[in-house]
């Protein structure tokens, strides 16, 4: 019998909504969420952004079955050059990061946690999709805020990885049908109204699935940023249960 029971792969296309370049490829993310047995997730990711300086990430991240970050590994390459890598945990009242970065060099952090940490972002989009689980939909529409953990400040997540603290502000619009490259889907409107970085990251909207997966069917970040992602493929994979019968 498998580990697993779900798995479910896709890709997302990365595209800018800049006047002069609407539409262009600017890079893209393949992803793989295992649904484990024991009600536990694991989300992993490669991703590519073209614009200079190019970023390359690859992220794996798990969580329990009461959907709380457990650990997470961070590796970053920028300008076609490495620039980190990083393995981060998250035990009860605090969080850890051991990493090395061409820039800081090894880097150990400890950080005090008022409670289990909920969420833990790695700027891959589809973990930037799964954290919209945090928002509690028996509210209805409207915005709640929350505390949560970043691998890097930086908009692009071109930075670190290292720890850094957020208040992350979701808006929930509601539900609708929304049709995308990899098909037709029933979808949650999400809008990210802040998220207490440095600097302010603009208006950041999501549509995901409308289910306890939330992968991102769709997405749009206005102001200097002007980025759009869109699900190109999707695929679901139901793992056998048992082991066939031995002749």
């Amino acid at each position: 019998m498998s580990g697993v029971a779900r798995s479910i792969t896709g890709t997302i296309a990365y595209t800018s909504n800049q006047a002069h370049r609407a539409g262009a490829e600017r890079g893209r993310e393949s992803f793989r969420m295992d649904i484990h047995r024991d009600g536990s997730r694991v989300l992993a990711a490669h991703c590519e952004i073209d614009d200079a300086p190019a970023v390359v990430r690859d992220v794996n991240l798990r969580l329990d079955a009461s959907n709380r970050p457990r650990e997470c590994f961070v590796r970053i390459a920028v300008g076609g050059q490495f620039r980190g890598s990083g393995w981060f945990a998250f035990n009860g009242l605090q969080a850890e990061c051991e990493s090395t970065t061409t820039l800081e060099g090894r880097v150990s952090q400890r950080y005090a946690l008022d409670a289990p940490l909920r969420a833990f972002g790695n700027h891959a989009i589809i973990n930037d999709s799964y954290a919209m689980s945090l928002y509690d939909l028996a509210q209805g529409p409207g915005r709640q805020s929350f505390f949560m953990l970043l691998s890097s400040p930086d908009h692009r997540g071109a930075t670190g990885p290292m720890l850094y603290p957020v208040q992350l502000s979701i808006q929930y619009v509601g539900e609708q049908d929304i049709e995308v490259i990899a098909g037709r889907f029933r979808a949650r409107h999400f809008r990210i109204l802040d998220v207490g970085m440095p600097e302010e990251h603009p208006e950041y909207d999501l549509w995901v699935t409308a289910d306890e997966h939330y992968v991102l069917l769709r997405a749009t970040v206005t102001g200097y940023m002007q980025t759009a992602y869109e699900l190109s493929s999707y695929h679901v994979v139901e793992h056998a249960s048992s082991e066939p019968a031995q002749c």
